[in-house]
Formats: structure tokens, sequence, C-alpha cells
């Protein structure tokens, strides 16, 4: 098959550290935690290898962003709101998959506490 597939799409997204420092990776498939992960961004561990349960894949969307990101899911929500940082902007990047409509995503990694 010849030209462009959605399997050459990569996703662009920014991450804003902590520290102040802006990290943009690219991938073209995955979640937003492996995407951070694979891309040694700072403030993003995934210690539970992207099941949900830890909470060291926190971010905060960007409001501009949210709506296209959707909402936690209840277990999510769980995990998120006993984190130090928790804001209604809060999700687990492990559970945010990157599609196409996310390309430009913008999240804050929040400081650890």
């Amino acid at each position: 098959m010849c030209g462009f597939t959605s399997e050459d799409f990569m996703v662009k997204v920014i991450f804003l550290g902590a520290d102040g420092k802006r990290t943009v990776v690219e991938i073209a498939t995955g979640t937003l935690m492996e995407a951070a992960v694979q891309h040694g961004v700072c403030g993003i561990e995934g210690d539970c290898g992207g099941v949900g349960t830890c909470g060291t894949c926190h971010v905060q969307v960007d409001p501009q962003w949210t709506e296209r990101a959707g909402p936690p899911s209840e277990l999510e929500l769980e995990v998120i709101s006993l984190l130090p940082n928790f804001s209604p902007a809060s999700r687990l990047g492990c559970q945010i998959e990157l599609t196409e409509k996310l390309d430009g995503l913008v999240v804050r990694v929040p400081p650890s506490a």
C-alpha cells in the first residue's frame, strides 16, 4: 500500500514539568504514560505498568484539552483524588490513549509530594 496511513501518524504531546522544563515528544501509538516513560519525562514513572493503581503517571490536562482527553473513570478518580496535587484537571497518563484527536496535547506534570 502506497502513501500515508493512520499507522504512520505521530501524536505530539507537550509536557510542562514542575521545574518549568518543556518536553515535546512524538509517539505513533500507546498511552500518555508510555510516551513519557519512553522519552524520559521527569516526574512520570508508571510504576504499576499502566494498570492505573499507583498514581506515578499523574498529570494535569491543560484546560483547552480537557474535553478531548475525556473524564477519568471511577477507578481512576479514586486513585487521583488521593494524590497530593489532585485538581479537577488531574488524570493518570496510563489511562489516556493517544489518538489523532489528541495531537498537540498539553499536560502539566505536578510536583511530587
